[in-house]
Parts: structure tokens; sequence; C-alpha cells
């Protein structure tokens, strides 16, 4: 492999770029153009702990060559500039306070740089997706909770300890259902696609995930439809929050559920029959990079 001191990556370079997820290690090639090569993915392991899942990242990596430095998108709350794990909860235990970058940089001796996997994400869609035209947007993903991020300048927005975007934290319920941070009423307690996959299971236990509701609404079951409705408009509030405070040009939605034409425009009519007129030029659209979203992300970490 080569080494590249710093500065800025000549188009013609690779990163070797890895997504880390509860689940799974996704891992590709990628130029400063944004092609992505030589895809593979691993087994996270989650359940065993940071140092096992960290032994399988590198397991992984090592199996590349003909790159110039690393990127790597995580789950949990990251200090990019250290390249640590601020905090993790118990999807991966023992994950809090690892040294990613450390550790990566003493195995395989080119530069790494390391982000929160939401803000990965969003700078992916910023840089080769549906955000490229913009200087300035918004991101949120409906999936196991509700991630976020906002960018500046083509720039994550970190806040002073570096961790703003919990988007999922807004409290859209004051008192109401008890959140896994200890608060009550937090938005992704209702606007999750978890939630919506729990009252689903309420009214049937076969629906046990999105692709199970979206069969059900083709088939007629128009209860699912208005459950559905029920969700989007649990979206909406929270969108409605960030548009007047933020007052963006554009946001960014992610989640498989996301992909299904019916779930975005209900959460679109739900949205804009809530925001005042002056704020209606805002632009909602789906992310367009799937899977690749943090890949890419991580990979423009070693943009300048």
């Amino acid at each position: 492999m080569k080494k590249k001191a710093g500065g800025s990556m000549e188009k013609n370079r690779k990163v070797l770029s890895a997504d880390l997820g509860g689940t799974k290690i996704k891992a590709a090639l990628v130029d400063m153009e944004g092609r992505v090569e030589d895809f593979r993915e691993a087994s996270t392991e989650a359940h065993l702990g940071g140092p096992h899942v960290m032994e399988n990242l590198k397991k992984l990596l090592s199996s590349y060559e003909g790159y110039d430095a690393i990127g790597i998108s995580t789950a949990g709350q990251v200090d990019s500039e250290k390249g640590e794990i601020i905090y993790a909860n118990e999807n991966i235990p023992k994950y809090t306070g690892t040294k990613v970058k450390e550790l990566l940089e003493e195995t395989f001796k080119v530069p790494v740089k390391v982000e929160n996997d939401v803000n990965a994400a969003a700078l992916g869609e910023a840089f080769f997706g549906a955000g490229k035209e913009e200087e300035d947007l918004l991101m949120l993903t409906y999936g196991t909770g509700v991630g976020g991020a906002m960018l500046l300048g083509k720039k994550i927005y970190k806040g002073r300890d570096g961790i703003a975007g919990e988007f999922g934290h807004m409290v859209t319920h004051p008192e109401g259902t008890l959140c896994n941070c200890g608060n009550k009423g937090c938005y992704e307690v209702y606007a999750s696609t978890t939630a919506l996959v729990k009252n689903a299971k309420i009214l049937n236990e076969q629906l046990t995930d999105g692709k199970e509701i979206f069969k059900a609404l083709q088939e007629g079951r128009e209860e699912v439809r208005h459950l559905l409705s029920d969700w989007a408009r649990e979206v909406s509030y929270g969108l409605v929050n960030l548009i007047h405070i933020f007052n963006p040009s554009l946001i960014l939605l992610g989640g498989g559920l996301l992909e299904q034409p019916l779930a975005f425009q209900l959460i679109e009519e739900e949205t804009r029959k809530r925001i005042m007129e002056s704020f209606q030029g805002v632009v909602l659209k789906n992310a367009s990079l799937g899977n690749q979203a943090g890949l890419l992300g991580a990979a423009s970490l070693h943009l300048k």
C-alpha cells in the first residue's frame, strides 16, 4: 500500500472506506470522483464488544491494497479530531473510548479519519449525492432511532462538544413515552421505523418490518394506511420544528422506509400543512446513495 503525506488528495488517489454498523461492516475503495470499487462486507459481531469489533474491522481492511488513506464511518458519538468514540450504547458494548484513528494508523501506516455514521452519510450526499448542488442542508435518517446532521458550507456543524444533530431527542410529546436516553417524549420514540413497526405489530403480529407493512398496504389493508399516516404525522412534527428553526433550503430524508414513494409523499404532505407560508420554499428530497452514503462520506473526509 502507498503512503501519502498531508495535503489534499489528488483525483486519481483512492481512499479505503469502511462503514461500521451494529450488524455489518461494509468496505470499499473510493476515488475522488465518488466511484466505488471492490465492495466487501463482514459481520460486526457487535455483541462481542468494541475490541472484537476493531479486530474484525482490521481483518477486513487488511484484505485491501492500493489506497492512500482510510476513512471510517461508525456508529456512536465521535470526536472526529481525535478519531475516538465519545459514547456508544450497548449495541456495541465496550466501544466507548475506542481510539479508532490511533489503532488503525498504527496498523496500516496511512492517514485515518473517523466520523459518526449519520454525519458521514450526510457528507456523502453533500459531495456525491442528492445534496451536491447545495452548500447547506439538513439530513435525517429514520431507522432504529432518528439520526441527524447539519451541513454548513459542506462542513458538519458539530456544536461545542462535537455531538450536535441529535434530532431524535427533540421532545415532541412532553412527559410522553420513556426514551432509552432517560427522557420522556423524544422524537425518535414516535417517528423512528422502530416506532412504526411496534405499532404495526400491535395491529397484527405478522407486521414485523417495513416490507411486511407495505405488502399489507398493497393488499388494500386500510387500517395499515391509517397507521402509516399517523407515523408520517409524527415525522412531520420534528421536521416542522427544524424548518422553523433553521430555514433550510434542503432537507434530505434517509432510511429504508423512505424509499417507499407513499411514505415520502405522506411525510411531505403532513409537513407542508404545518409550516408557515414563508417557509414553504424548503425542498424535501430522498437521500439518493442508499447504503453507500456512509462509505462515500468517509472517503470525503480526505477531500480539502
